[in-house]
């Protein structure tokens, strides 16, 4: 007996597709027999659709390749994942720098318990003495003379020696050199922001050092007497402070501090 491939399909339930080998109008012997075909013929779609996938993959890699190839030859770095580790600090470079601030300190004549500067790269570590106070800002003082009197107020006229130095204890600029005193008003922006903050608390009499980091010091640049960002160390001496009024005569205006 003979079956036909529409008995087939109206009567025998797969769960493979019978498309492949059933569509026609042939003949089978049995039924095993076109079980068997139907079950070859999805094992060999399978497969086809097997080696498209993996005819895909090697395209992708292939574009992969020539576009990393294209990049390498044109001078083009490709971004690529970096896997590197983090560099430790070694405490014996840490003080092996601080022996040699201390070294170009004692060479520029740097005063008694001046701050070192221990230079990374762009970190920069302060080691002062316990005498030191470092505020919010960043601003670090140690008071040498507290002085007595009222502290300054915007308006006022103060009136202060200082000598100015650089990291490495090198003098940069002097009143007591120059033979005359500063005098400058207070809230004119007239001052350096950290030198400003270092005497607004200070009183007549009164000696501090003030050390005045980056970001509160002098703007740099070629028009600037400053070359890079770096600390800068004042010490200071408040002289007096007086009031400040404005005085009008005619067309002419000034300001008389007394």
């Amino acid at each position: 007996m003979l079956l036909s491939s529409s008995f087939l399909v109206s009567h025998i339930s797969f769960p493979y597709t019978l498309s492949a080998c059933c569509h026609t109008a042939q003949s089978f012997p049995i039924q095993k027999s076109t079980f068997h075909c139907c079950l070859g013929a999805t094992f060999q779609d399978k497969r086809v659709k097997e080696q498209k996938v993996n005819i895909l993959h090697y395209e992708d890699n292939m574009k992969r390749r020539s576009l990393l190839f294209f990049l390498i030859t044109s001078g083009i770095s490709p971004a690529l994942p970096a896997f590197g580790k983090t560099k430790s600090k070694n405490p014996y470079d840490e003080r092996r720098l601080l022996e040699q601030n201390k070294r170009i300190q004692r060479e520029n004549n740097a005063p008694e318990e001046f701050p070192s500067f221990v230079r990374e790269g762009f970190t920069v570590k302060v080691v002062t003495s316990d005498n030191y106070v470092k505020r919010d800002s960043g601003l670090i003082l140690w008071d040498f003379a507290v002085g007595e009197g009222d502290c300054p107020k915007d308006g006022q006229q103060v009136t202060f020696h200082y000598v100015g130095y650089n990291e490495s204890g090198r003098r940069i600029d002097s009143t007591y050199l120059q033979g005359s005193p500063a005098k400058i008003r207070m809230g004119t922006k007239a001052l350096v922001p950290g030198f400003e903050e270092g005497i607004r608390d200070m009183r007549p009499g009164g000696k501090r050092r003030i050390i005045i980091p980056p970001e509160l010091g002098p703007p740099v640049g070629p028009s600037t007497f400053f070359s890079s960002k770096q600390f800068e160390v004042f010490d200071v001496e408040l002289l007096d402070v007086q009031d400040c009024k404005r005085r009008t005569i005619g067309f002419y205006s000034d300001v008389v501090c007394n």
